[in-house]
């Protein structure tokens, strides 16, 4: 991605009240008097005594936060986060946390309209059997690569607080495979329920991914290994096509199952592929041809038990079981991310979490000494209690495969923990280690080359259903006092659709949550912002020199 800009880049917010004014959030003491004032104790006067004190606490917090920054290089091209336009709400490995706060110039007015989506050009169409696909080149989006991922965006006036842009989507809406989650040189459908592409490997991922239940969805092969008979005279490629989950992290310029970061099954002999070691898995002689259809099932455990692994406070002697129906912490989603403009298009931008070097180096299969003096991992096999956090497995977790069907069996077991600091973002002004933005997870994954296509179907409604598959409707039917327990929805089989208003839920609750933290930074003022500074003297909003521009404007080459 080459990156331009073409109006003056956002800069850091600065404070235009000193730090003693603006509420700190703090540890209880004996003492329960405020040490700081704040908005509801304006008139408190702090004692010679304390007050040194408060500024030695805050500014020490600070410091060790700017410096790990500095430490991690800079980006020219990016905006600039400010340290201290930040609130302090959450706690990670005792550094209190909160999302960064930037210095924008104020919205256009088309800024307010909805997201679009991509442009579509008709590409070809490809007949396969009883099939007929129109692919189509999608143009005027961004791709999630160089090391950003991208979501669309809105300006919102019910958002002033944090500079009035709010998380949105675009047609078409539903579960779908992800225009800016797709490697370049791809062709989909209208509907980004099929893909091919006339190069070698790329993977497309779908817009939605999950984190912790069991989940469903199914995959036809449209062009592939031909059936006996059915190829005729046609001499065009026919390609490849390979399935199944992968992580964030997974790159889209190779098959799913290249990497640590995805497991996949191929088309040829319907072997399992992680980090690109073929093992055998469907019965012998048989391959998986065009107009076969792939269910893919993922089970993993619940986000508690998730933390506890990911965190090094599991005890596989205790905590044997993984009950979905206990109560559960809410995850601490925190999302550093800035609003950039692309052509016609609006998105929040966020560093991207990066491959770490343990699982690099678990991908060779040959015992070389790593950079840390040892063998890679430590010598150790991935397990839930691993010294690294990227190498903990997950208990409870499984992908289990069918055919037209029929079940094959389970491909995978035990697979790798995906929350933090399992996941690493890029080391980078900006990047925050632990932080969990709420996309992590494991999303479905379709793989082609040269000339292979597929088409995906996130259900509810199946080509092929599961044997076990219930509907809502079959599971509202239960009746209290029936002697079969009734199944809880971390048990019961879902499809990958139902993820989808999950997603949106989630992303309007975040919203809400940042909007809020934002304001109470301001003292609690609703809207009144007057040449972008709040009247309760908190964060300055805007700078003057940017009030003839907007916000940075970026420019990706296809390559």
């Amino acid at each position: 991605m080459s990156t331009e800009e073409s109006s003056p880049k956002p800069e850091p917010t600065p404070i235009s009240a000193p730090i003693s004014s603006i509420p700190q959030k703090r540890a209880l003491e004996d003492d329960h008097q405020p040490t700081v004032s704040s908005p509801l104790n304006p008139d408190f006067k702090a004692s010679k005594d304390d007050v040194p004190l408060a500024r030695e606490r805050a500014s020490r917090a600070k410091k060790e936060s700017l410096k790990k920054r500095e430490s991690k290089g800079a980006d020219s091209t990016r905006a600039t986060p400010d340290p201290k336009a930040s609130t302090q709400k959450h706690k990670k490995n005792g550094t209190v946390l909160a999302p960064i706060r930037y210095k924008l110039p104020p919205p256009k007015i088309t800024d307010f309209e909805a997201p679009r989506g991509p442009v579509f050009t008709l590409s070809h169409t490809k007949t396969t059997g009883p099939f007929e696909t129109q692919f189509y080149e999608t143009t005027d989006h961004v791709y999630n690569k160089k090391n950003y991922h991208y979501t669309h965006c809105i300006a919102d006036p019910a958002f002033p607080s944090s500079l009035y842009y709010r998380q949105s989507e675009t047609e078409p809406f539903g579960a779908r495979l992800n225009f800016e989650d797709t490697a370049t040189h791809m062709f989909l459908d209208k509907a980004a329920h099929s893909v091919t592409t006339e190069k070698g490997f790329r993977m497309a991922k779908a817009n939605v991914g999950v984190r912790e239940g069991r989940w469903y969805w199914e995959c036809r092969i449209l062009s592939g290994i031909p059936r006996d008979g059915m190829h005729g005279t046609d001499q065009s490629p026919r390609g490849h096509v390979r399935v199944g989950w992968a992580r964030r992290e997974a790159t889209l310029d190779a098959p799913v199952g290249f990497d640590a970061y995805s497991y996949g099954i191929r088309d040829v002999a319907g072997q399992k592929v992680h980090m690109s070691r073929p093992k055998d898995f469907f019965p012998i002689g048989e391959d998986v041809r065009e107009g076969d259809v792939i269910g893919l099932e993922i089970n993993l455990p619940s986000q508690s038990l998730h933390r506890k692994i990911v965190e090094g406070h599991y005890n596989p002697a205790v905590d044997l079981e993984d009950d979905g129906n206990a109560p559960t912490d809410a995850p601490d989603i925190i999302r550093d991310r800035v609003p950039i403009r692309f052509k016609a298009h609006l998105y929040f931008e966020q560093i991207e979490y990066h491959a770490s070097k343990e699982l690099e180096e678990l991908m060779n299969p040959s015992p070389v000494i790593s950079s840390n003096g040892g063998l890679a991992g430590g010598g150790q096999k991935p397990s839930p209690t691993h010294t690294c956090p990227a190498l903990r497995t997950l208990p409870h977790s499984s992908i289990k495969v069918y055919k037209n069907g029929r079940e094959i069996g389970t491909a995978f077991k035990d697979l790798l923990a995906f929350l933090p600091p399992a996941s690493k973002p890029l080391a980078q002004v900006g990047a925050r280690e632990g932080l969990d933005d709420g996309m992590l997870g494991y999303y479905p994954a379709v793989s082609v080359f040269r000339g292979g296509a597929a088409e995906v179907n996130f259900g509810p409604s199946w080509w092929y259903a599961p044997p076990d598959w219930r509907s809502n409707d079959d599971d509202d039917v239960d009746m209290a006092g029936s002697d079969q327990p009734r199944t809880s929805k971390l048990n019961r089989l879902r499809a990958v659709a139902e993820r989808y208003d999950e997603q949106i839920v989630e992303d309007i609750v975040y919203d809400i949550i940042d909007e809020v933290d934002f304001w109470m930074q301001d003292g609690g003022v609703v809207g009144g912002a007057t040449n972008g500074i709040r009247p309760s003297g908190g964060v300055a909003m805007q700078d003057e020199s940017l009030a003839g521009g907007g916000i940075r404007e970026i420019l990706q080459d296809d390559e």
